[in-house]
């Protein structure tokens, strides 16, 4: 079920978390009205019946998938709804680990059902057109009509339902049947010696819709359904790649497949798309979350390179890479993965370390551009004419199209752009201090102090020459040594690198965000409003998840709330409003008012997993894993947030006349809506703490005695309870 690889302390769960290519799942990146039974066996696919036939494919985000439903990692459960021929078509799939597939399906129109992928077909051997309609007495179940026995994976295989159906023409691998007049079908597929009938599927169904909503994630109040469409996000867009019998979680499976009108042939891999979607993950299901990071890891070249992008007809990208984001988002789905470090998943960090410490050490030796300071590049590659160009070098920065590289040039003698960029130097330096982190609790102790020198080394640097005094600001450095004017969210990662003290963060980021510049109701577009390349349309003006995830974590670095909270719900309410209105997660949003992004045209996926960002971040609102532990915060409305998965257990957390922050159900922190509990940690014999704001705070022991109060009122409190609620409480903020 989804949410089931919780993990039960350090390194629990399976070697990889990429599910296995087994039983019964919507993993054939062609289809959304399907299930496919791995490694072999038939293919299922549902639709309508046509003027023409029956309509079974061309369901994307933008041509008749009108909204997807849960769907557990594994396939046990899922929904979905699109139209097609004038009908709506709405389907529950009850697949999951094992051979037995259940269906329910209902429409306004026929439905039409494809059993595809055969070697044979034993019944019926009737002529397409031919009513397959059995006696009572031939019916093995009450209200089953056997529809056929057909032959996949050496296995015969029986279809049956609880209506009756006629044979359709259709290819000589598959039985196509349409049913008779519009309503709802219930259909079961199961091996011919299985015991079950289809008359069970309302109970079956039932039963995995409750069994999944029981380790669903789920939100409300303030966070509405955000935590619906990030796991739609992610769950919906995993599929099986029968060339290396791999199951990948693109960022977006209409983005890979040709056939869905997509870019590459079946699937593709994108660098930092990755990294996104493993941690966009972590809120789902931490086994799954190591899976995805996992996949684009095993791609890098012999010199730690990893690939912008591998696909399975379009190669690898070996001239460029893409923004190095994997050490942070692993270490941050590390940190969420408990309440302390020895219930937080260390198999994720040691499956990735040394592909991420090889990847960071590869920038260095092959994007030293202006100054000495890292730059965009691309490598000359034999037989690829478009290789060591500026517009390879643009794609690197994950950024295409964006006006701040308008007036760059390549450098042939660096392979790199003639601009030493703030977003690079700065997140490599973050790469940096994450990995340090890694390696400390890896053990690694000497690489660790290596990482942070040079972590420490580079942000002096960083910061006294992409320091423009004269904008009082941040800013790419040119080859000439001057500071280029162009501003996006970029500038705001110097944040996240540490590069200035308290006072300049400050002064910096309320800069940035002025409503003229980065901020306003729709904050963040991804180059300044009052920049003379900004055009609302792609990377020159539209508001992008990881370009907001990545500045947000900068401002909460320095504990800028003041600034960080309006952005990051501003960015919600867009979130919810395109996910209530259209079902979608967009790869894009837009930074102008009136704008819809469902047309092709418009370059805004519908469905792009790194979309989730933006709830990601709302949750952080409520719940936020930190170095120093965790923080938690009422965020000024009611708000939940249910069954993040942790190494303990599920944690809840509900902001209403108090804020409660609950493990398995049992409460853990009892407070004010004005404390703010900071640096959380929780083991079997302490819990601590630091408390500030205002109000009274009631803190569980962890032998699970009595709640201990806490005031707040005098100032910041630190606590420390042993198991019996014994310990003390200090003034100060502990740090």
């Amino acid at each position: 079920m989804s949410g089931s690889g919780s993990g039960s302390g350090a390194g629990a769960g399976r070697a990889t978390g990429t599910p296995a290519p087994t039983g019964w799942n919507t993993w054939d990146v062609r289809t959304h009205t399907g299930m496919n039974r791995l490694p072999s066996g038939p293919r299922v696919r549902f639709g309508v019946l046509g003027p023409e036939g029956p309509v079974l494919d061309g369901f994307t985000w933008r041509d008749g998938l009108e909204r997807l439903g849960p769907h557990t990692v594994d396939g046990s459960y899922a929904e979905v709804t699109v139209r097609a021929a004038g009908h709506r078509l709405r389907l529950e799939f009850a697949g999951g680990p094992g051979d037995v597939l259940y269906v329910r399906a209902g429409s306004t129109g026929r439905i039409a059902l494809s059993v595809d992928g055969l070697t044979g077909i034993v019944e019926p051997t009737g002529r397409p057109g031919a009513a397959i309609r059995p006696g009572a007495a031939e019916r093995p179940g009450a209200g089953d009509f056997p529809l056929g026995t057909v032959l996949a994976g050496g296995i015969r295989w029986t279809v049956t339902a609880s209506s009756a159906a006629d044979r359709v023409e259709g290819p000589g691998d598959a039985l196509v049947l349409a049913f008779r007049g519009p309503g709802t079908v219930e259909l079961r597929i199961a091996p011919a010696d299985a015991p079950g009938t289809a008359a069970r599927t309302a109970g079956v169904l039932a039963s995995h819709r409750a069994a999944a909503d029981l380790t669903r994630l789920r939100s409300g109040g303030w966070l509405g359904a955000a935590a619906d469409a990030l796991a739609t996000a992610v769950t919906w867009n995993t599929v099986y790649a029968p060339g290396i019998g791999r199951v990948l979680t693109p960022t977006s499976r209409d983005f890979v497949c040709a056939e869905r009108k997509g870019f590459y042939g079946t699937w593709a891999l994108h660098a930092w798309d990755t990294f996104f979607t493993g941690l966009v993950a972590s809120a789902v299901d931490r086994d799954y979350a190591r899976g995805i990071f996992e996949q684009i890891l095993p791609y890098a070249d012999e010199a730690g390179m990893i690939p912008n992008r591998i696909s399975d007809d379009r190669g690898r990208t070996d001239d460029r890479s893409q923004p190095p984001v994997g050490a942070l988002t692993v270490y941050q789905a590390h940190l969420a993965g408990g309440l302390s470090p020895g219930t937080r998943d260390t198999t994720l960090l040691r499956s990735t370390f040394p592909a991420l410490l090889a990847w960071h050490d590869w920038w260095p030796r092959a994007r030293r551009g202006p100054h000495g300071l890292l730059a965009w590049g691309s490598d000359p590659v034999a037989g690829d004419p478009a290789s060591a160009t500026l517009d390879r070098a643009r794609r690197e920065s994950g950024l295409d199209d964006s006006p701040m590289y308008d007036e760059t040039r390549y450098d042939p003698a660096t392979h790199t752009m003639d601009l030493a960029d703030v977003g690079l130097n700065a997140l490599h330096i973050a790469d940096a201090e994450a990995l340090a982190e890694i390696a400390g609790i890896l053990g690694e102790h000497a690489t660790a102090d290596r990482l942070r020198a040079e972590a420490a080394t580079a942000r002096a640097v960083a910061d006294r020459l992409l320091w423009d005094a004269e904008r009082s600001g941040y800013r790419n450095l040119t080859a000439a040594g001057v500071h280029d004017p162009h501003v996006s969210p970029t500038m705001l990662y110097a944040l996240l690198g540490g590069l200035p003290d308290a006072g300049r963060a400050a002064a910096t980021a309320a800069d940035l965000l002025r409503p003229e510049v980065l901020g306003g109701v729709r904050p963040l577009p991804s180059v300044a409003r009052d920049d003379p390349g900004f055009a609302a349309t792609y990377w020159r003006g539209r508001i992008w998840a990881p370009m907001a995830y990545l500045a947000v974590r900068g401002l909460r670095r320095y504990g800028l709330t003041g600034l960080s909270r309006p952005v990051v719900g501003d960015l919600l309410r867009l979130f919810l409003d395109e996910w209530r209105v259209h079902g979608h997660v967009r790869e894009n949003y837009p930074a102008v008012a009136g704008e819809n992004l469902t047309g092709f045209e418009k370059r805004s996926d519908g469905l792009m997993a790194w979309g989730g960002l933006l709830a990601y971040l709302a949750f952080g609102e409520l719940a936020d894993a930190r170095p120093d532990g965790w923080r938690f915060a009422h965020p000024g409305e009611p708000a939940e947030l249910c069954n993040l998965p942790l190494g303990e257990g599920r944690l809840d957390v509900r902001a209403g006349d108090r804020l409660t922050v609950r493990l398995e159900g049992r409460v853990l922190l009892d407070m004010a809506p004005g404390v703010v509990v900071r640096g959380y940690r929780r083991t079997g014999d302490r819990v601590t703490g630091t408390a500030e704001g205002t109000g009274d705070l009631l803190v569980t022991p962890p032998g699970g005695g009595p709640p201990v109060p806490v005031d707040v009122r005098g100032g910041p409190r630190r606590f420390t309870f042993g198991p019996d609620g014994t310990g003390d409480v200090r003034e100060g903020s502990g740090t």
